[in-house]
């Protein structure tokens, strides 16, 4: 067998677990450790190919690996970097899971466990969340699947990696679909974003504002509202390149993010529909309604 001939188990799954402190990456590891995944919890960066050379000799083919790996510094990132091109060229496909919150939410979180934050040194906790955001840009931008777990509490992150990472046969791209409130922010996983503010708002209506998107009554509603109908054309219309793409460059993960007022009528209406017509061969699709019921 030649060195450039990948040896790996293919079959294997495995993910590599890293992102913010104080973003859930615990909290990520101990879902998938429910869920029947082997985890290794603070992994070294330069562990990751001795890991993989040892599950291999285990002969672990077709089982489920995550590691949770911390990188905190310029050396670490580099032994990351290094790790998982090692673990490419002997054949494992891992899957980047990179965990994230917004500033606000990472400060609120260590002040009410009264920690520091690992970078903060002698300056802020927020001079230390800004300089370990700025060190692991680059790992953000190419990971995989990014995890956004602002507002979420425990329960609501473990339905989310439920929904993300829980399917045991997967296909090799797969769209998100989220509705949100753009009153609580923007999704920080999005990779796309999509305004339905320009539709009238089911809220105003005495009749409607009980109901949410996933009633028929508000979903019939938006969904005959001059526009709609153009617009939802005109979203899968784009998919079509795009997913070919995605496919093309190996993406995994897509998330679509649909946004109105409260993340409550317009956007999960539209969001369901998207859901429901979105039909491309080797795509799955999910649809996760952040903001529903935070009213």
């Amino acid at each position: 067998m030649s060195e450039s001939e990948p040896t790996g188990p293919r079959s294997a799954q495995l993910l590599i677990v890293t992102g913010m402190s104080g973003a859930g990456r615990s909290t990520v590891a101990n879902v998938l450790e429910d869920r029947g995944w082997y985890v290794i919890d603070n992994l070294p960066p330069q562990m990751l190919m001795p890991m993989a050379e040892l599950l291999e000799r285990e002969g672990q083919a077709g089982a489920r690996f995550a590691a949770v790996v911390d990188v905190r510094s310029r050396a670490f990132f580099a032994d990351f970097r290094d790790g998982l091109d090692g673990l490419r060229e002997h054949g494992w496909r891992p899957t980047v899971v990179f965990v994230d919150a917004t500033d606000e939410s990472l400060v609120r979180r260590f002040e009410s466990v009264r920690r520091p934050h690992p970078l903060q040194e002698d300056g802020r906790m927020l001079d230390g969340i800004v300089r370990e955001r700025e060190m692991l840009r680059d790992l953000r931008a190419n990971a995989d699947l990014l995890i956004d777990t602002s507002g979420l509490n425990v329960h609501q992150l473990t339905a989310k990696v439920h929904e993300l990472v829980g399917a045991d046969e997967r296909p090799p791209l797969r769209i998100a679909v989220m509705s949100f409130g753009f009153k609580y922010g923007i999704p920080l996983d999005a990779d796309l974003v999509f305004d339905m503010r320009f539709l009238p708002n089911p809220f105003w209506n005495p009749e409607l504002r009980p109901f949410s998107g996933l009633d028929q009554v508000v979903a019939d509603f938006v969904l005959a509202q001059p526009g709609a109908a153009d617009f939802i054309e005109r979203v899968l219309a784009l998919l079509e390149p795009m997913t070919a793409g995605y496919l093309r460059e190996g993406r995994s993960y897509v998330t679509l993010a649909v946004g109105c007022t409260g993340g409550k009528h317009r956007s999960v209406a539209v969001a369901e529909e998207l859901g429901r017509r979105i039909e491309v061969p080797q795509v799955g699709t999910l649809v996760v309604h952040r903001d529903l019921g935070r009213e």
